[in-house]
């Protein structure tokens, strides 16, 4: 099993909902995060005061997936979070130990 974390910009997570839905993803945590890479943030004026603002609002989402799905979700995520600007985001794929759904005691892949 995989541990699939994406840091994408806010506005493309409705376009990666649709696209793990196509490839049958029926679950994901997705976290508001901010931070900041090369984008290094920008500077904006509110009520006639300039000010920097140096984390940029991003979403965070995170995906457990079996290690045959993993390489499609990933393909997927980076294919419609891409905007071609900077600030698109990462992706970190991460090994799995174990999964337990709570409710029925299924694990790993049941899990799933």
């Amino acid at each position: 099993m995989k541990l699939i974390t994406a840091v994408i910009k806010p506005f493309r997570l409705d376009a990666v909902r649709e696209a793990l839905t196509d490839l049958g993803i029926e679950g994901l945590t997705v976290t508001e995060v901010k931070g900041y890479g090369r984008q290094k943030g920008h500077t904006e004026i509110y009520r006639g005061a300039e000010y920097a603002v140096h984390f940029l609002p991003k979403l965070k989402l995170e995906i457990a997936v079996t290690k045959d799905a993993a390489t499609k979700v990933v393909e997927a995520i980076a294919e419609t979070a891409r905007t071609g600007q900077i600030g698109d985001g990462k992706i970190f794929v991460l090994d799995l130990e174990e999964a337990i759904r709570i409710r029925t005691g299924e694990r790993n892949t049941d899990a799933l």
